[in-house]
């Protein structure tokens, strides 16, 4: 049996390649052997096989009942045959008729072969369809392995035998890869095809952009910073709103890392791509505001019913609130899921609005940075007693003085005192923050060329009310 045993031990070596078990290449090896023995005696037969594990060689044994009158010779021998060997024999005892395996024949080693190659295909399936079906948004790697008819062939470093592919709508129409490139893509989808499980990988998806920023942001990977919501136009733009379950923690400071070297990976694997980073909102209108930066927006009016916000702008902000053929505004509405409805102060005007809707600057932004008198730390008990007069956020009290906190019922003294200093902090402006949008060269972006002299806007800095900003090519915060 020494051909048997290097075939289970070429069988083994070819199961290690293709990550199967011991257990489950000899399974292989019975089906295999049970389909050659199928070929000789036919389909219905029944048999024993043992292999040893140690020396790899195996023992095969054809089952067939003693029958007077026989129907299936796969599984039945008559009295007379069964009593050429032994005259003991009886109607309904078991013959045992070992087989060797030098016996099978050309088909029955072919039909072992196909077999095999066959469930370990099917296993191959099993696994890549088992390994990566939860698997969708995460970022993977490989190489190109050639372009066919507009998509890209991947092998993947962490399953060289899957079929990956990246087809053209998947791509970004900026970049050019040939065979042997190293390539990363987030995977889209598993699809189902005749041949098996086929991976979709994307280049040009948003949660493309979302798993590189997982992958060079820590807390994004540790789920303190989550991406609430992305918008993209693929070589062109994207806009990102992040959040943050840690209110120590900047959620766009996080993002941007230090001197912008997180963004700037980022931007680079998407080939110079621009990028938006605003905390989200759950207000609608201020996250309106902070989607629509690096624009400084006046007023925002928002229509519940149709989902519509209506934003005005002053003039020396519209072209930079409408952006590039209206890309900015374009993806605004996108990513705050309402169509946004653009106005300069003048159109405005000229409908027959009132002039009292543009606030002044410092105005503006304690509007922008409003917030939910929860998110301070403060007692239930001086929460309860000022949402019982109807102080809900943090602007409806930025103005109160302590004989208006004392005249509160259930508000004491050190209450007093500890809201007045809250303000206090949350209300000192200590540095100007701006944002500039650059090119690759350096130079402004056609759709600030016209703005550049508007870019500065003070915000509030505190540990507590994330700063409106957004973070540029470069990823910069001066």
């Amino acid at each position: 049996m020494a051909n048997a045993a290097q075939i289970v031990a070429a069988l083994r070596d070819v199961a290690a390649t293709k990550s199967i078990s011991d257990d489950q290449m000899s399974d292989l090896i019975r089906d295999g052997i049970l389909a050659g023995l199928a070929r000789i005696y036919g389909i219905t037969v029944q048999a024993e096989i043992d292999i040893d594990e140690d020396t790899g060689e195996f023992d095969i044994v054809v089952l067939r009942r003693v029958v007077e009158e026989v129907e299936d010779r796969a599984t039945e021998i008559s009295l007379e045959e069964a009593r050429w060997d032994d005259d003991t024999f009886e109607v309904g005892d078991v013959m045992e008729i070992p087989v060797a395996f030098s016996e099978f024949g050309r088909n029955a080693v072919m039909a072992v072969k196909q077999r095999i190659v066959q469930r370990v295909r099917e296993n191959e399936r099993d696994r890549i369809r088992d390994e990566f079906a939860h698997e969708v948004g995460e970022l993977l790697s490989g190489e190109v392995q050639q372009t066919e008819r507009g998509k890209l062939v991947v092998m993947l470093n962490r399953a060289r035998d899957a079929e990956a592919i990246i087809p053209w709508k998947d791509q970004n129409p900026r970049e050019r890869f040939r065979q042997g490139d190293p390539i990363r893509a987030v995977l889209k989808k598993v699809e189902e095809t005749p041949k098996g499980p086929r991976l979709i990988l994307s280049r040009g998806d948003p949660l493309f952009v979302a798993a590189l920023f997982k992958l060079e942001v820590p807390e994004i990977h540790q789920g303190i910073v989550e991406i609430r919501e992305i918008a993209r136009e693929v070589g062109g733009r994207t806009k990102i709103a992040v959040y943050s379950k840690d209110e120590s923690i900047d959620p766009v400071g996080a993002c941007v890392g230090l001197k912008g070297s997180r963004v700037q990976a980022v931007v680079s694997e998407l080939g110079g791509e621009r990028i938006d980073i605003v905390p989200w909102h759950p207000d609608t209108e201020v996250f309106a505001r902070r989607a629509l930066a690096p624009a400084r927006v006046s007023k925002v009016v928002s229509d519940t019913e149709r989902q519509v916000i209506t934003a005005i702008v002053d003039e020396d902000q519209l072209s930079l609130a409408i952006g590039r053929n209206g890309q900015n505004v374009r993806l605004a509405s996108q990513l705050i899921g309402w169509q946004i409805d653009l106005y300069g102060s003048r159109e405005w005007l000229e409908r027959g609005a009132d002039m009292s809707v543009f606030s002044s600057p410092t105005e503006d932004q304690y509007e922008t940075a409003d917030f939910p008198l929860s998110e301070l730390s403060l007692p239930a008990s001086t929460l309860g007693a000022l949402s019982t007069v109807g102080y809900e956020t943090f602007l409806q009290i930025i103005d109160l003085e302590r004989r208006d906190f004392l005249g509160v019922e259930g508000i004491g003294e050190e209450d007093a005192d500890r809201l007045l200093q809250l303000i206090d902090e949350l209300t000192v402006v200590e540095s100007d923050v701006v944002v500039a949008e650059t090119a690759e060269d350096g130079t402004l972006g056609d759709d600030q060329e016209s703005d550049q002299d508007q870019t500065d806007e003070q915000t509030v800095e505190n540990d507590q009310v994330p700063a409106t900003t957004s973070e540029k090519e470069d990823g910069e915060v001066e």
